[in-house]
């Protein structure tokens, strides 16, 4: 690993450990965690590797193979947000120093197998850090803290108005298993490809273009779901509390159905996602479920639509990839992955079109973005284990 080799030269010695967390895919269930939805989710064999060694005096040390600079703090006194890519690691500090007690600090050399931006590159960070960070301290956590300390550190220290998906697919899945969750309650079935089911692979195609979620677009599209949630509690009479307790969960769709022509039409045009992608990630376990993968992408690619014209995400390159991935043969179903502004698209492919998709989709997405030629970039992948801790 690149990053083992960085940390021998900076430290002079080679690490002591190396922690690895996956990136996730979510085919169907995107922008519906934040107000309690169900997703699916896969873990892909590409993510976040750390190399690393404790460090007696309590100080936090990492540099990164894809930015500049490296951070440093001490476990017992975090800084505020420094709004650079450390914003992550130092909130994963902060909130495991909430739950367990530091006694060690830790340095280390962040690398990410594909380029950051749509594969929940921060949860991957977060978690991947969080478990070196309790090897060196001696802290053993079951996978549901693992999974809420992350939500803690980006919701509450970076400000992302994040759900649990990306966390859940990272630690909770199996590889050739299909996560479905139910982010209410946290109850979760890993539900085993059929044996029946057609050959499938994963193909991620990066735009060239790299995001970031704090202070973007993604705030406000989940500020203006709740909205509408908050605006049909009232129209029904039905009782409500703070605005930031509004949740569409607890809102019937028989309810959205009955008041929908009454909301602001973005506000609608949100919970028409939100309503529409519960519905898909239903039908889309119970397609994979029985083996039908053609069913599944199908729903995929819907998810996708309602993305761009519901939720009205995606940058316009990542809109060409989309509409690319739905004229070519060989792809099962697809959309963005990640919040979609900006990053990149997910495919279920047929291996046996591998190299024809991956021309393909190259052709046409660098005829339309030339400029992106040397930054756009084809991964095939597989599914994965979770992280192991």
């Amino acid at each position: 690993m690149l990053c083992e080799n960085r940390f021998n030269e900076i430290y002079g010695r080679d690490p002591e450990g190396l922690s690895f967390c996956p990136y996730r895919i979510c085919p169907i269930g995107a922008h519906s965690d934040h107000n309690l939805g169900k997703i699916t989710g896969l873990a892909i064999n590409k993510g976040i590797h750390i190399a690393y060694a404790p460090k007696k005096n309590g100080v936090v040390e990492m540099a990164s193979l894809q930015f500049p600079k490296r951070a440093q703090w001490h476990i017992a006194s975090v800084p505020q947000k420094q709004n650079d890519w450390a914003d992550y690691l130092r909130g994963a500090t902060l909130m495991l120093s909430k739950h367990h007690r530091l006694s060690l600090g830790i340095c280390g050399v962040i690398e990410g197998s594909l380029p950051i931006g749509g594969l929940s590159s921060s949860a991957a960070v977060i978690i991947s850090f969080l478990t070196a960070l309790c090897k060196v301290n001696g802290i053993v956590m079951e996978s549901q803290e693992i999974i809420d300390i992350a939500y803690e550190a980006e919701l509450l220290y970076v400000g992302v108005n994040v759900g649990k998906l990306d966390q859940s697919c990272e630690v909770l899945s199996q590889k050739d298993h299909l996560l479905y969750l139910d982010t209410r309650d946290g109850s979760y079935e890993l539900i085993p490809q059929h044996p029946d089911m057609k050959p499938w692979k994963i193909a991620i195609f990066f735009s060239g273009l790299e995001h970031s979620l704090a202070g973007s677009k993604f705030n406000m599209r989940v500020d203006e779901l709740r909205s509408g949630v908050y605006a049909l509690q009232a129209f029904a009479g039905m009782e409500y509390g703070k605005f930031k307790e509004a949740n569409a969960r607890n809102v019937p769709r028989e309810v959205y159905d009955q008041f929908k022509d009454r909301l602001p039409a973005p506000w609608a045009r949100r919970c028409e996602h939100w309503y529409t992608e519960f519905e898909r990630v239903e039908k889309g376990a119970e397609a994979w479920r029985m083996g039908d993968i053609e069913a599944y992408g199908k729903l995929s690619f819907e998810s996708g639509w309602s993305s761009i014209h519901n939720w009205e995400s995606g940058a316009p390159e990542q809109i060409k990839l989309y509409e690319i991935m739905t004229q070519t043969d060989g792809i099962y179903g697809g959309r963005f992955s990640g919040a979609g502004f900006k990053g990149c698209c997910m495919a279920l492919i047929d291996p046996a079109y591998e190299e024809s998709i991956s021309r393909t989709v190259t052709e046409k997405y660098l005829a339309a973005y030339p400029e992106m030629k040397g930054k756009y970039e084809v991964f095939i992948c597989e599914s994965a284990d979770g992280v192991s801790f």
